[in-house]
């Protein structure tokens, strides 16, 4: 039994690894994405030149980024079938369905468009070769969604149906795996929470050139873009994240319970700031509370009673069976607070910048201010994280929810030794990824945006050139 144990939970650290960098690359990739179509569009509408160097400058950036992602989200997968066997037999019915689904979206329509976009530099015409980013884009979102859809049925899941026979889940209905409300919701989250991350990107480089003047044609209209879309992102997170939460109090209240670290059932709830306490005897030993927040927060009702840790985990037993039905607390209390904590904080900075850079205004001299832009970089990273770890921690012990436990999804025939190997290979093979990344991002950053060079046989309808670079689709560094 205790191998078992160990088994799992070297399992579960290598799939949370795996997860968590992934999901460094693919929420830039989503806001990116959108971004550098946003500039080429600005380009093709206005001729403009600093628009197109500012397209193609973030659209290296974003090629690096989306062919680590690519290749991290295929190990992925793969840990379904080696660590998980028993978890994929269970449900493979039901979640191969969206997987084959985003693999045939990811690449089909992404890389089919992306390489129309690499190596259709002055050969397509502008306004097809602008749909071409428009159509990845697309695809990069669409791929997000059925990612989601999978996850959210594990949080919720619908449309389908034990069979006794096999003990087996089998799909029953596809639109509503789809369709779920949770999965709708999640979706809504992580597109703000994708432009946070891209607009923390653009502001932290942008800031790096500006402090040296570098380029400020290109690079005060990326701070400014970066700026806004941080502002705004952090207002859907805000508006998506409450609608979360409400559905959140609805499927999975010991989850939101946690979260509190609200023990006892109450009337009102209180909202807490800081807690401590004892897990073992289920109570907070220091509690700063704002009375009855929680309450409106997840009913709309300062007077709402909402469920306990303590009654959740008896309601539980009794339903479920012996055990302890309760996440780690001080995982998802703290993982909750930093997510809206550090994504909030960019979003903070973003409205200062705009301050600071209003009406054309002279860029600020004060070295401080780019240096915590070029932070910001990593705070949306950092929420981002602190999210997901949150909504996959908060499950536990249930891979799905209500379904299946998450010691019954393990591979039996995977011993402690082979899963350690392969957890230490993976982080030592994602630590060189990752130095290849920056490495990588780190020399075109330096480097800058190109400049256009103009070119004889220019076509008129063409304002970025011809000539030389016409005949060199990997002119730009693609």
């Amino acid at each position: 039994m205790d191998l078992a144990v160990e088994t799992l939970d070297v399992a579960r650290w290598q799939f949370g690894i795996t997860t968590v960098y992934h999901f460094l690359f693919v929420p830039l990739t989503m806001g990116l994405s959108i971004l550098v179509a946003c500039l080429q569009t600005a380009w093709v509408r206005t001729g403009k030149e600093h628009y197109l160097r500012a397209t193609k400058f973030w659209g290296k950036l974003f090629l690096i980024n989306f062919a680590l992602g690519l290749v991290t989200g295929i190990v992925q997968e793969f840990q379904f079938g080696m660590n998980w066997s028993d978890y994929s037999r269970f449900v493979g019915d039901i979640f191969g369905a969206p997987l084959a689904i985003e693999a045939l979206v990811a690449f089909f329509l992404e890389s089919t468009f992306l390489g129309l976009w690499i190596f259709g530099w002055d050969r397509l015409p502008k306004k097809i070769h602008l749909a071409t980013i428009w159509a990845a884009a697309i695809g990069t979102i669409l791929s997000a969604y059925f990612i989601l859809a999978a996850n959210s049925w594990m949080q919720h899941p619908v449309g389908y149906r034990i069979n006794p026979e096999t003990g087996r889940a089998e799909l029953t209905d596809f639109v509503a795996v789809l369709t779920n409300n949770t999965a709708i919701a999640a979706f809504l989250h992580i597109l703000p929470a994708a432009f946070l991350v891209a607009g923390g990107f653009l502001i932290g480089i942008s800031c790096w050139h500006l402090r040296k003047r570098n380029e400020v044609a290109v690079f005060r209209p990326s701070l400014r873009l970066g700026l806004w879309v941080s502002v705004l992102a952090g207002v859907g997170l805000a508006l998506t994240g409450d609608m979360q939460g409400k559905l959140m109090y609805e499927q999975q209240p010991m989850k939101m319970a946690s979260a509190e670290a609200l023990w006892e059932t109450s009337k009102p709830a209180p909202f807490s700031i800081f807690s401590y306490g004892d897990v073992q005897k289920g109570h907070n030993k220091v509690a700063i509370e704002v009375p009855g927040a929680l309450s409106f927060l997840a009913k709309n009702d300062l007077d709402a009673e909402l469920p306990g840790i303590n009654d959740l985990q008896e309601q539980s037993v009794v339903k479920y069976g012996p055990g302890d039905y309760r996440p780690n607390i001080f995982v998802t209390y703290w993982s909750f607070r930093l997510m809206i904590g550090v994504g909030m904080v960019t979003a903070g900075i973003g409205l200062v910048g705009l301050w600071l850079t209003r009406r054309k205004r002279e860029l600020p001299s004060n070295p401080w201010v780019y240096r915590v832009g070029l932070w910001t970089i990593a705070f949306p990273f950092a929420a981002n994280s602190f999210g997901w770890i949150f909504t996959e921690m908060g499950r536990q012990p249930w891979l799905v929810f209500g379904v299946l436990k998450t010691e019954a999804g393990v591979s039996p025939s995977v011993s402690t030794g082979e899963v350690l190997t392969s957890l230490i290979v993976f982080t030592l093979l994602y630590g060189a990824l990752a130095v290849v990344e920056l490495g990588l991002i780190r020399r075109y950053v330096k480097a800058g945006p190109e400049p256009i060079k103009p070119a004889a046989d220019k076509h008129p309808d063409d304002p970025s050139g011809g000539g030389e670079d016409a005949d060199r689709p990997l002119a730009f560094a693609y």
